[in-house]
């Protein structure tokens, strides 16, 4: 009862700081992480420990998923050179420059050890960046780059970090037996996770009912991340192949009534194990201090606000020296310029270095090192590794989540109208293709049908931005009136006992269709 009782005032205190974060214009999980440490300053208050595997299973998987399934291919084609670099070379020299930090400020920390603590501080995290991405507005382009980084950058991180493990608590010989190799993970986990959504783009579709339906997809979120650690895959691959390959099938063969409150259950889902995951993360301070000695602990935090600025500034440097290298290369080749190659606007690319929060997985993996009380020896440094993972955590959270908004907004980046001009567009061909259907088909039924589909397409075209405006701010006052008006019938109704409760009921489904449907029209 005790644990359920500091659950639901975490997430009461999530809430609460998600909607100060909201009011000040901050990013939630820098206030949620901030709000876990003071937590955990309190003599008296919870002390929750993160089990690694279920940590990166419960808190990354379906965040993960959620954010693969939004994803665009076709973005992400147009970008991929932007994306690959991030990914591959901007995560291995991050590894490089904190390895060789690590090892000038500790000559004794073994290199594979150093190795290790690059990898992990390396990646910013998925989940810390699609939470702070959604609460700032940007250019759609950076946003696609930003979080195609996000989604991919564990993965090649991870397989760095699984590598130097091994290679610090076990023997030269018995290292390769223990990783596989680059290109099997690679591609094994992309394979596994495309079967896996193939498999279930079948089976979502035949649980018609919504609560059944809605367990699947988390059992497959969760399922696929399981099975893909077991089979020593990397999950993270094989849940974004899976999440990005059932995004084409099954919504097309799901109907709207699970789709729509699917989608909701999602979304809340998400939020509440973002909360978690960030409030978990500062509550971590207490068991990672008290592991250290006293003496150690201030000469472990020199070492590891050192690490911080050297992550910070490595993402810096290489995001402004690809602008500069992309720019150099269009200049030279003139029209030769190859048309994948698009060179970001340095204000782009300054927010971008600025974008480089660290999150659940970095803390995850770092209490996944062998602490000695299983087969393993225990990892050399852990303490310091650990404290140093902290840190970076909470510091980018802190320093970049707290001053991305500031620093979007004195760069004076406006969000492009790109997605807002695709829209209109396919709103007109939706109508168009609504309209051919009834080709043919006579009747005052069809003809009702097409008067309003023209309508809508009419309006849709032709439509001055003044009067368009005008129009539908009164259509939207004049239906929510008649809405207003139609409820407080309804409650009176059943007050007086004319209707009962199931009565009621129905009709307030129809009614609140009625309003999504009124929110829809106003667009078109």
């Amino acid at each position: 009862m005790i644990i359920l009782q500091w659950i639901l005032v975490l997430l009461l205190g999530a809430v609460l700081l998600t909607a100060i974060a909201r009011r000040i214009g901050a990013p939630s999980p820098s206030l949620l992480a901030l709000g876990g440490v003071m937590i955990a300053l309190i003599p008296n208050g919870p002390r929750f420990t993160l089990q690694p595997d279920l940590a990166l299973a419960l808190f990354v998987a379906p965040v993960l998923l959620d954010a693969a399934f939004d994803s665009s291919l076709r973005d992400l084609r147009q970008n991929w050179l932007s994306v690959t670099c991030l990914v591959v070379i901007a995560v291995s020299m991050t590894t490089a420059v904190v390895a060789l930090v690590a090892q000038w400020l500790v000559p004794s920390m073994p290199i594979a050890a150093c190795i290790a603590l690059g990898a992990l501080v390396a990646p910013p995290d998925a989940a810390a960046a699609s939470a702070v991405l959604k609460e700032v507005r940007l250019p759609h382009r950076l946003l696609v780059v930003l979080e195609g980084e996000s989604l991919l950058n564990d993965a090649s991180a991870l397989l760095i970090y699984r590598l130097s493990v091994a290679a610090a608590v076990m023997s030269g010989s018995a290292s390769p037996r223990v990783a596989p190799t680059l290109t099997l993970v690679l591609f094994g986990s992309i394979a596994f996770g495309a079967l896996m959504a193939f498999v279930f783009s079948d089976l979502i579709p035949r649980f018609s009912d919504v609560p059944s339906s809605i367990v699947m997809q988390f059992i497959g979120a969760f399922g696929v991340w399981i099975l893909a650690d077991r089979l020593e895959l990397s999950g993270v691959l094989a849940i974004v192949a899976f999440a990005v390959i059932l995004s084409r099938r099954s919504p097309i063969r799901m109907p709207a009534a699970v789709r729509v409150p699917s989608y909701a259950v999602w979304e809340t889902a998400v939020f509440v194990l973002n909360a978690l995951a960030f409030v978990m993360i500062g509550l971590q301070l207490e068991p990672i201090v008290l592991r250290m000695e006293q003496a150690d602990r201030y000469e472990g935090l020199r070492f590891a606000v050192v690490i911080l600025i050297a992550v910070i500034g490595v993402r810096a440097a290489w995001m402004l020296f690809y602008n500069g290298a992309l720019r150099v290369t269009s200049r030279v080749l003139g029209a030769r310029t190859p048309h994948w190659i698009r060179v970001p606007p340095w204000k782009g690319s300054v927010l971008g270095a600025w974008c480089g929060m660290r999150g659940i997985v970095t803390l995850a993996a770092a209490l996944a090192l062998p602490d000695g009380s299983g087969e393993m020896a225990a990892f050399p440094y852990r303490d310091l590794i650990l404290l140093t993972a902290f840190v970076v955590v909470i510091g980018t959270l802190v320093i970049q989540g707290l001053t991305l908004r500031p620093l979007a907004i004195a760069l004076s980046l406006e969000p492009d109208d790109i997605v807002e001009f695709e829209t209109r567009h396919g709103r007109a061909e939706m109508l168009r293709a609504a309209v051919q259907a009834l080709d043919g088909v006579e009747g005052e039924v069809a003809d009702t049908i097409r008067a309003e589909l023209l309508t809508s397409l009419q309006r849709l075209e032709e439509s001055i931005p003044s009067l368009s405006l005008e129009i539908r701010s009164d259509e939207v006052s004049l239906r929510s009136t008649v809405r207003t008006a139609a409820r407080l019938s309804l409650n009176q109704l059943r007050m007086t006992g004319v209707i009962g409760d199931a009565s009621f009921q129905r009709l307030e489904a129809e009614l609140d269709l009625i309003e999504l449907d009124a929110e829809t029209r106003s667009r078109w």
